[in-house]
C-alpha cells in the first residue's frame, strides 16, 4: 500500500482510501506525526484527541474491508475549533473562564461529522471566546502563522486555519462572526467557507453574537469545502461543483469599489489586480456596483456584537473579570454600554445593508473583493497604515468580511496570490442569499484563474 500525501485533498485522500491504497490508520498517524513534529511552534491545537482517533481509524478500516464505504469523508482527519462541543474533551473557548469538564454530547455538526465517517483528530486554538482577529489573546497562548512565525495567523479560527494549511488535518470546522473564517484562511493561505446565515447549525456551540455567528469549514480545495458544506448542512441534493476547462462567457462579477477598495495594501492590491486580470482572460464580464450605505457596516457591527456577546457573559464578566484576556475582557464590558435604541437601529441599518448587497447581485453570479486589506499583521502591532489613512489592525482586519455576517450572504475566501514577503493574499466570492451551492459551483469554476501559480512556504 501506498504512503498517504502529506498534502493531498479530501477528494484525493478519499480516494486512496475508497481503493483501499492507503488505510485510514496510516492517515491518521500521518496527521498525528504532524502535529507532534509542528504544534509546539505553531500552537495550533489545544487538545490532541490521538487515542479515539486512532480508535476510530481502526474501525472505518475495518467497515471498508467488508465493503461498508459512508462516502468521500470516509476516514479523513479533521480538526475542530475549540468552541464547538466535542463529547469526551472539554470546550475552553481558549480561556481560563471556562472549566476542563469534558462536553457529554457533540454539537450537531460533529455528530454529523461523525455519522460520514469523519475522525476528529483534535481541537484547535482561537482567539479567546473568538472575540478577536488576531489570535493574540487566548488562555493557551498565541497562534503563530505558519508562513511567519512572527505574524498572526488570523483569527479567530486560527488554530484551525493552520492546522489545515500545514497538514495537521485535512480540514477544520470554524466559526465566523464578522470575518473569523475567512480572515485565517486568507492570512495562512487556504479556503475559507462561511455559508448564507442559519445553514449549518449553532447549536453546541458557544455563542459570541447569536444573530451573527456562523459555522462552516476550512480546507485546503474549493470542492474540498464544498464537501464539508454538504455534509454539515445535510444539504445532500444537487451535484458536486467541478472546474470546468474554460469559463463560460456569461459570468457576471461584481465589485463594490467604493469603501472596499479604498485603503488596501500595495501588495494586496496588486494581487487583487492580477486576480481580476487573469478572470477577465478567463472570460468573466467584471463591472462595479454600489453598496451605498456601507460607510455604515462598522457602527452596525458593532451595535448589535457588543451587546449580544455581553449578555452572554454578563455573570462571569461580574464573577470572575480576571479570568478573560485583557483585550477581550474590555471588547465584552463595552457593550453595556450600547444603549437599547442603538441595537434597534442596528438591526434596521442591517437589514438596509442587506437588501443594499441583494440589489448588488442582481445582475451578477458574486461580487468579488479581497479579504483582508493587509497581509498577516506582526504580532504586537496595533495600528496599520494604508495610503493615508491610519487605523487599528483589528479594525482594518474586519473591514471587508464583517458587512457579510450581518446581512448572512455566502462567502468563500480563496487564495489569491502573495505579498513580497511571501504572505498569502485572499480573495472573497459573496454569493446569492440562500444559494451557497451554486457560489460553489462558481468557485470551483473559478479556483484555478484564481490561485494562479500558487506557491506555499509554510513551515516543515
Amino acid at each position: 500500500m501506498s504512503k498517504p500525501l502529506p498534502n493531498c485533498s479530501i477528494v484525493e485522500i478519499s480516494g486512496l482510501i475508497k481503493s483501499q491504497s492507503v488505510k485510514v490508520i496510516d492517515v491518521v498517524e500521518q496527521c498525528l506525526t504532524r502535529i507532534s513534529t509542528l504544534n509546539d511552534s505553531l500552537n495550533a491545537f489545544i487538545a490532541i484527541s490521538a487515542n479515539s482517533a486512532r480508535e476510530s481509524a481502526l474501525l472505518l478500516d475495518s467497515e471498508i474491508a467488508v465493503g461498508k464505504y459512508r462516502g468521500p469523508l470516509h476516514g479523513v482527519p479533521i480538526s475542530v475549533k475549540d468552541i464547538i462541543n466535542v463529547a469526551g474533551t472539554a470546550t475552553t473557548a481558549a480561556s481560563h473562564v471556562r472549566t476542563a469538564t469534558p462536553s457529554i454530547t457533540d454539537a450537531p455538526l460533529i455528530t454529523r461529522l461523525r455519522s460520514a465517517g469523519a475522525i476528529i483528530i483534535g481541537k484547535c486554538n482561537l482567539h479567546e471566546f473568538a472575540f478577536g482577529t488576531t489570535g493574540e489573546d487566548s488562555a493557551f497562548g498565541p497562534t503563530r502563522n505558519p508562513h511567519d512565525l512572527e505574524r498572526s495567523p488570523g483569527g479567530s479560527s486560527g488554530g484551525s486555519a493552520v492546522s489545515v494549511a500545514t497538514g495537521m488535518a485535512y480540514a477544520s470546522i470554524g466559526t465566523d462572526t464578522g470575518g473569523s473564517i475567512r480572515i485565517p484562511a486568507a492570512a495562512c493561505g487556504v479556503v475559507g467557507l462561511k455559508p448564507s446565515f442559519g445553514e449549518i447549525p449553532c447549536e453546541g456551540i458557544i455563542p459570541l453574537s447569536p444573530s451573527l455567528d456562523h459555522g462552516g469549514p476550512i480546507t485546503r480545495t474549493v470542492t474540498d469545502a464544498w464537501l464539508l458544506y454538504r455534509c454539515l448542512s445535510e444539504n445532500l441534493d444537487g451535484n458536486a461543483p467541478s472546474a470546468i476547462a474554460s469559463i463560460r462567457p456569461e459570468v457576471r462579477l461584481g465589485i463594490p469599489r467604493a469603501y472596499f477598495l479604498e485603503h488596501l495594501d500595495t501588495d494586496v492590491r496588486r494581487a487583487f489586480d492580477d486576480t481580476l486580470a487573469r478572470l477577465t482572460t478567463a472570460g468573466c464580464h467584471i463591472t462595479d456596483v454600489d453598496i451605498p450605505h456601507a460607510d455604515l457596516i462598522p457602527a452596525t457591527y458593532l451595535h448589535i456584537i457588543l451587546p449580544e456577546a455581553y449578555a452572554y457573559h454578563a455573570h462571569t464578566l461580574q464573577e470572575r473579570p480576571n479570568k478573560y484576556t485583557k483585550g477581550v475582557r474590555t471588547r465584552l464590558a463595552m457593550g453595556q454600554y450600547i444603549l437599547a435604541e442603538d441595537y434597534v437601529r442596528a438591526q434596521h441599518g442591517k437589514k438596509v445593508l442587506r437588501d443594499e448587497v441583494d440589489t448588488a447581485l442582481t445582475n451578477c453570479d458574486a461580487l468579488v473583493l479581497p479579504t483582508l486589506p493587509i497581509p498577516a499583521p506582526q504580532f504586537g502591532r496595533d495600528e496599520v497604515r494604508l495610503g493615508d489613512k491610519v487605523d487599528l489592525v483589528r479594525s482594518a482586519m474586519l473591514r471587508l468580511t464583517q458587512l457579510f455576517n450581518l446581512t448572512g450572504h455566502p462567502v468563500l475566501s480563496i487564495p489569491c496570490g502573495q505579498s513580497i514577503n511571501s504572505l498569502p493574499v485572499g480573495l472573497q466570492l459573496v454569493g446569492v442569499r440562500n444559494r451557497t451551492d451554486e457560489l460553489l459551483q462558481l468557485a470551483a469554476a473559478l479556483e484555478s484563474h484564481i490561485v494562479g501559480n500558487r506557491q506555499t512556504n509554510v513551515v516543515q
